[in-house]
């Protein structure tokens, strides 16, 4: 059974976030005729391993996809489908790279679920596992590797006053929640740099408002991008007040992360892309991956990597070239020999990267 096969086979169990089993069992069905040992831990991940011993490598993908199902089909070299890009196809790349032969240490390759909503699978393997090294299965290009992405805050704050007439000078529960969005913007501004990667932004997701009797109530919904260097906790304490608001819901709490360029996994991964012939580029990324969640909390060396264009991902574009799919899987096949053979070393103490 070759990547594409793999691939087509894993999109074709359509699997947004929460229904993700039945591709999990697919997953694994097709990991043990690969030769690995193969199971399904307690939250629904998919864990696939080879070999024994340290070093422990491994691959974090995730099964899960956004929602809006894509007709499967092949053409032109290529496969389309929901997840052939974001992100099956690095998942399916992971279990073919290490099908030719087992060599020290061991190989794991995950296919966790949640990775779309709250990283409920990453979160769930942070304390079962201590790898020495961790690849996030994430779209980059098969010559691209990923080493930051910027964090996330997600934010619900409700309003609640009393009615007002509308030619009072008195605001009304939307205006006072129109001001805090506006401090808000603000704050943002406070934080801009040449670089969007360094940069703090904000949407507004949502802006609600209803009235009943003499209540006024607004509930409002913002998205927060953080760069490198600004913690969650760090934005919540500047975030301002707001007047007549209760106390704010976190919705989405994920820290931003960015990894040594020249780490031993970056290392590994760009000796791949150039024993393949590629010019390896080295991404940072305004979004979040499994990654944030497991490199500051296992503090090994890591990067995301992945075949297939992430312009593609979460449209109904989405699809992927099969021949970025194979040189995807000789990048990994080369990136994970080496790293497999790579001494263990001391940890360090725990921190940011």
């Amino acid at each position: 059974m070759d990547e594409s096969e793999v691939l087509e086979r894993l999109v074709r169990r359509y699997s947004p976030s929460g229904k993700e089993s039945e591709a999990v069992r697919e997953f694994v069905r097709i990991a043990k005729r690969l030769g690995y040992s193969a199971r399904t831990d307690s939250v629904g991940n998919g864990i696939a391993r080879r070999g024994r011993g340290r070093p422990l490598v491994l691959f974090l993908g995730h099964i899960d996809t956004v929602d809006g199902e894509l007709a499967v089909r092949r053409r032109k070299g290529r496969l389309t489908g929901r997840g052939t890009v974001d992100a099956k196809g690095p998942l399916s790349a992971a279990l073919a790279a290490g099908v030719d032969g087992d060599g020290p240490g061991t190989y794991v390759v995950v296919a966790a679920v949640g990775e779309e909503t709250d990283s409920r699978g990453a979160r769930h393997l942070v304390s079962r596992f201590r790898p020495d090294a961790v690849i996030a299965g994430e779209p980059s290009g098969w010559d691209g590797i990923t080493i930051g992405y910027r964090g996330e805050l997600q934010l619900e704050l409700e309003f609640r006053g009393g009615r007002t007439h509308y030619s009072s000078p008195v605001p009304t529960t939307a205006d006072r929640a129109y001001e805090w969005v506006g401090a808000i913007r603000s704050l943002v501004g406070e934080h801009r740099s040449e670089s969007p990667f360094r940069s703090l932004s904000m949407k507004l997701v949502s802006f609600t408002t209803e009235c009943r009797g003499d209540t006024e109530s607004a509930s409002v919904i913002v998205d927060l991008r953080l760069p490198p260097g600004l913690s969650t906790g760090e934005l919540l304490q500047r975030l301002p007040r707001g007047d007549g608001a209760r106390r704010p819901r976190i919705r989405i709490r994920v820290e931003p992360v960015e990894v040594e360029r020249t780490n031993a996994v970056v290392a590994a991964l760009v000796e791949g892309v150039r024993s393949a012939g590629g010019r390896p580029t080295l991404w940072k990324k305004g979004g979040t991956s499994d990654l944030n969640v497991v490199v500051p909390a296992w503090n090994v060396p890591g990067a995301a990597y992945g075949p297939g264009e992430s312009r593609l991902d979460h449209t109904d574009r989405e699809s992927v070239a099969l021949s970025e799919l194979a040189k995807g899987v000789a990048v990994l096949r080369v990136a994970v020999r080496r790293l497999r053979a790579t001494p263990v070393t001391p940890r360090r103490s725990a921190g940011g990267a």
